[in-house]
């Protein structure tokens, strides 16, 4: 394959990834969310609101459509021309199938108005897996997801918490569609299953394991993490109290998806070895994330 044809094809798999992502967060919106009067975060929330303040006038796709062009001009600005090119090609996906997507009457059949509770849930996980998916593949449906794009290049903040922060006055407002103060707990609760779905996908692969091995036969070890796992292993002299034998301990820190190859590794030298692990919040350098300060 050669190289145009390959970028031709990461792109194509770039913008199904996008377009999947997208078509889940909108059923989201048209099954759970907006049938029952809750109003989530970003755009689609304030549009929302519009949409039942308005007395179901104005249609939640022309909201929508209106507040992104704002704020597309400053996704251009800030985060460059391919950004703004799949945002583009986001926001008129999620455009059209908010005005074109019908209501699936299987589901809202299915959950009555007792059935609040479980509608926000499962609009907030189904809506957080497709942002998610969409960020993986650069793309996004505007509004506070801009906002937390434009953050995550300059702090290390995780996206979740940008939405999190960001949408606590768009669920506040709610609360003027029917002054019922239930109407802004069911956005709240949508709004923390959807920032918790969204971390646990983007994050998930990223969570790293400090793993510290003690064994006689740690050179070995070491050597193996080295040559088959690729990652950087230090070795600190230590002695066992007990027995009064000196030696060294291994500290590895890997990927949590890394960490069964590992385990392979010094089970196949050292049955008796003695393993402690720990998860850390956050790991810099080669092979990791890049420290952002501006």
């Amino acid at each position: 394959m050669t190289a145009s044809h390959n970028k031709i094809y990461k792109e194509l798999r770039s913008y199904t990834g996008i377009t999947a992502g997208l078509f889940l967060y909108v059923l989201a919106w048209v099954a759970f969310l907006i049938p029952n009067g809750i109003v989530g975060g970003g755009a689609t929330g304030i549009a929302t609101v519009a949409y039942y303040i308005s007395g179901e006038y104005i249609p939640v796709s022309y909201s929508f459509f209106i507040i992104n062009a704002v704020l597309l001009v400053v996704g251009f600005k800030i985060l460059g021309n391919s950004f703004g090119i799949k945002t583009i090609y986001g926001i008129a996906f999620t455009f059209i199938m908010l005005a074109a997507l019908p209501e699936p009457e299987f589901i809202t059949k299915s959950f009555r108005e007792s059935d609040k509770l479980i509608c926000a849930i499962l609009g907030g996980i189904v809506s957080g897996f497709g942002i998610a998916i969409t960020f993986q593949n650069g793309g996004s449906a505007g509004g506070t997801d801009i906002v937390a794009m434009i953050m995550n290049k300059y702090r290390n903040m995780s996206p979740g918490k940008v939405f999190l922060y960001a949408d606590l006055i768009i669920i506040g407002s709610s609360f003027f569609i029917n002054y019922d103060f239930r109407t802004i707990v069911y956005g709240y609760v949508t709004m923390a299953v959807f920032s918790y779905s969204v971390d646990l996908l983007l994050s998930g692969s990223k969570q790293s394991v400090q793993i510290i091995i003690i064994s006689s036969k740690y050179a070995e070890i070491a050597d193996r993490i080295n040559s088959e796992a690729y990652r950087g292993v230090t070795a600190l002299r230590s002695m066992g109290w007990y027995s009064k034998k000196e030696g060294n301990v291994l500290i590895v820190v890997v990927r949590k998806k890394d960490m069964k190859q590992i385990h392979r590794i010094i089970n196949s030298i050292d049955k008796d070895a003695f393993i402690s692990e720990s998860n850390v919040t956050g790991v810099y350098g080669r092979g990791f994330d890049a420290i952002k300060t501006k």
